[in-house]
């Protein structure tokens, strides 16, 4: 089962990010946060997103205000494969996250918290990806997938009823001389507010050219439709790569304590794709004809009133000396729980492996195009260990040490070595501005030798790279041993 991790008192320096008491500013969650799916609980919301190949995967987090959240648990531990585009709901006294496993289907877990914990994967036995579970007004329970198709679910929710996969919704018709990535009509969200039933679906493909994604909404008085497009769609959209946000799309619709609502979608930042799909929040409004509009239209890049004024801000990198492993911090394709401990500020990781891609890389989302972080490493002797920034098991950069070298990692391999005199203990430093990675190592953490090797990385993003992943930042330990992490600071730039 996986569920909560609770937190390890350690020493850690984050520069903390300031916002008003009254306004914030988009992205709610910076960095590779995308697919989002929220839901109301009372005054609680709860909020999960893809995980793709990371573990423990389907990190759910919390808030109060809709703009300041927390991690509180997690759903997976074991890996599928590619995890995408969940939706986390209620139905009776069960919490449910239905996903897509990426070339398996569907899947759903259940908990009876929200904390966790969760249970193991339910496979539903149903094509398609991106579900979404929605009851109708007699208690019919359904799944929603991609390509406008739906499916009965049996009343507990974990199986699709046999025979009732149909197609029911065809989409809003993209003008033709528009760029996008095709139809590729995806990640449909349904919620009956009054009378209506609304139909939100992204459409035009998830990267490609900036103007690719967009948000379309439907509308029937019944589940089994007819679905009218709205006339003023699309309802989200980027129209010019000179935008801050692009490819925004896969948004959901989300009512305020006040009652306002609003809508939670990704978007790439413009110039940084490699962080990954960033989650964003933004006001709607109902005309008086009931179809929905993005009253801010392209611009959400500047302060906005905040659903709950004078709400506290927070930072939720300011745990990440913590070493909250599923909530801060993952591995890539495989978990091991007892192979990461922290006791007073020292994280003790045992190295995997003959390669930073075998070592299983532990990382966090730094969500900000510029950044620096540290951390004094002591390892025993058949180790090695560095910092990197990792894409996949292909491409990523970095920098690590044994007894003898620091070696440059470039496009997954090694290029390039200098001799030091440290032995088993070293500090490393990654420096990150603007797509460029600086390297650093010092004896006494206070005296940084520069290294000579520059390191662009603009191009480590999906619309090179496919696979939907971003550049995270973490830590690797190879070899034989164990590798002991002490003094981490992260500070945004």
């Amino acid at each position: 089962m996986a569920g909560s991790l609770a937190a390890i008192a350690q020493k850690t320096t984050v520069k903390v990010r300031a916002q008003s008491a009254n306004t914030f500013t988009n992205p709610i969650l910076g960095g590779d946060f995308p697919d989002p799916s929220i839901m109301r609980d009372g005054k609680d919301y709860y909020m999960t997103h893809s995980a793709f190949d990371y573990l423990p995967g389907l990190t759910v987090w919390h808030s109060t205000d809709l703009v300041n959240w927390e991690p509180i648990s997690y759903g997976l531990t074991n890996y599928l494969g590619s995890i995408w585009a969940p939706d986390i709901c209620k139905y009776g006294n069960l919490y449910y996250i239905y996903f897509t496993v990426s070339r398996k289907g569907n899947f759903v877990i259940t908990a009876k918290d929200p904390h966790g914990p969760w249970s193991e994967p339910v496979d539903l036995k149903v094509d398609g990806i991106d579900p979404c579970h929605i009851a109708d007004e007699t208690g019919q329970r359904w799944i929603f997938l991609s390509g406008g198709n739906r499916a009965k679910l049996t009343p507990d929710g974990l199986s699709v009823v046999p025979g009732t996969l149909e197609k029911v919704y065809s989409g809003w018709k993209i003008p033709d001389d528009w760029i996008t990535e095709g139809m590729a009509m995806e990640g449909p969200k349904l919620k009956k507010i009054g009378q209506y039933y609304y139909w939100l679906s992204a459409e035009g493909g998830t990267a490609g050219p900036p103007t690719s994604h967009m948000e379309v909404v439907a509308r029937s008085k019944s589940i089994n439709g007819p679905w009218e497009n709205a006339p003023n769609n699309p309802l989200i959209h980027t129209y010019s790569g000179t935008e801050k946000w692009w490819s925004k799309g896969h948004a959901s619709l989300i009512d305020a304590p006040d009652g306002r609502w609003w809508i939670v979608y990704h978007a790439y930042q413009k110039d940084f794709m490699n962080l990954g799909r960033q989650t964003l929040l933004e006001p709607v409004t109902f005309l008086s004809n009931g179809w929905i509009k993005a009253p801010t239209g392209k611009n959400v890049a500047f302060p906005m009133a905040k659903p709950v004024s004078g709400s506290r801000t927070t930072d939720r990198l300011s745990h990440l000396g913590e070493y909250r492993i599923g909530l801060d911090w993952k591995f890539y394709k495989k978990y091991d729980a007892g192979r990461a401990s922290a006791k007073d500020g020292v994280l003790t990781l045992k190295a995997q492996g003959t390669t930073p891609q075998e070592s299983g890389p532990m990382l966090f989302v730094a969500g900000t195009p510029n950044y620096e972080f540290s951390v004094k490493i002591n390892k025993d002797a058949d180790a090695v260990a560095g910092l990197t920034l990792f894409y996949n098991a292909d491409f990523f950069v970095g920098v690590s040490f044994d007894n003898k070298f620091v070696t440059r990692w470039r496009k997954g391999a090694a290029k390039g070595r200098v001799a030091h005199t440290g032995n088993n203990e070293l500090w490393l430093k990654m420096r990150i501005i603007d797509n460029v990675a600086t390297i650093f190592h010092s004896y006494n953490g206070t005296d940084w030798i520069k290294e000579e090797w520059g390191l662009e990385v603009s191009g480590y993003n999906h619309n090179t790279l496919y696979d939907f992943q971003s550049i995270l930042p973490g830590f690797f330990a190879y070899g034989k041993g164990d590798v002991k992490f002490s003094n981490f600071k992260f500070n945004r730039l």
